[in-house]
């Protein structure tokens, strides 16, 4: 059973993964709702809530039917990080984690993200600092070093630990492989295997099937699975992989009925949340999956993705379940 502090989260947890753009409280109540045993918000900079930036201000919006939660910030300075545990634990979340591991140039530039892992000891005392400074479980999610050539990750993990990380979860990948390639989960199994670690090691990227899922578990060993791209315009995903744990078995995919259903509610709660202009913009992305595998449909998928107007876009949804309603997906 694993536990994030005094938190339990189950045995072999599904974690949302943050994601920008993506793991917002709409998204975050749909996949809450297929099984997500834990959630994350978007990373937010520990800057922009400094200075009170409103797009940084409204992610720390959170619900009590999505706990437990926790809120992701990043940055580089300690003065700054430690203001923004301040702002983040008022906003009363299960959990505090900090970003290791993005990739984006943007981020990496400033030091912050990924940019960390070419300085390990501002890591591990940025770490300290956090989790001396709020009594909420301080995680980290990392990757698995800068390049091949700087690899750590077990002594790193052991550092984290030391100094009162509550769970750390592992991208299986470099900085300079961003998304290419494939995820090496045998090096976060290194750090699960370190017999001096005792924290939950929670493993990331490539979780893309039910199957993949139960390698990650029973081959690999580790204490939970966080799952990002797979879930973007799927929530469902982690009720199949629940399933397939209980199982063995594949469930059937979502009828279009439910594909539909879900896509309405998304974008009506994320135009209540964001605003018609965002909330319309901004749920795009996920519309590729929610309908994928349809033949001869894009053009109501094109029709979904340039319309500005919400009414619009709901009026093709009307116009797909009339069309599509029985189509029978695989």
């Amino acid at each position: 059973m694993a536990k994030i502090g005094d938190i339990d989260v189950g045995n072999f947890p599904l974690l949302l993964a943050p994601m920008e753009d993506v793991s917002d409280p709409p998204f975050r109540a749909l996949c809450k709702e297929q099984g997500a045993d834990v959630v994350y918000t978007e990373f937010i900079s520990s800057e922009g809530l400094i200075r009170d930036a409103a797009k940084s201000v409204m992610k720390l919006d959170i619900y009590e039917k999505e706990r437990p939660v926790g809120i992701q910030i990043f940055g580089a300075n300690l003065e700054s990080m430690l203001k923004s545990v301040e702002i983040v634990e008022a906003s009363g979340p299960d959990i505090i984690d900090i970003n290791f591991g993005c990739p984006v140039k943007k981020v990496v530039s400033k030091g912050a993200g990924a940019g960390i892992l070419k300085d390990i000891d501002l890591m591990v005392s940025l770490t300290e600092a956090m989790v001396k400074h709020t009594k909420l479980p301080v995680t980290v999610k990392t990757r698995l070093g800068w390049d091949e050539e700087s690899i750590k990750i077990v002594e790193v993990a052991e550092r984290l630990q030391d100094v009162g990380c509550a769970a750390i979860a592992i991208h299986g990948r470099t900085r300079k492989q961003m998304y290419k390639g494939d995820a090496k989960w045998e090096q976060i199994a290194d750090v699960k295997n370190n017999p001096r670690m005792h924290i939950p090691v929670f493993g990331n990227g490539d979780v893309n099937t039910p199957e993949r899922a139960v390698e990650m578990r029973d081959k690999y060993g580790l204490d939970g699975a966080m799952i990002g791209r797979a879930s973007i315009g799927y929530p469902w995903f982690f009720r199949e992989v629940k399933h397939f744990f209980e199982t063995g078995k594949h469930l059937p995919p979502p009828n279009m009925i439910e594909r539909l259903d879900a896509a309405r509610r998304h974008l009506q709660m994320s135009i209540d949340w964001k605003g018609e202009k965002l909330g319309v913009f901004e749920t795009r992305r996920h519309y590729t999956n929610y309908f994928k595998g349809i033949p001869h449909f894009k053009e109501y998928r094109m029709k979904m993705v340039t319309s500005d107007d919400s009414k619009d876009v709901f009026a093709v949804f009307d116009e797909v379940e009339k069309e599509f309603g029985d189509y029978q997906f695989v």
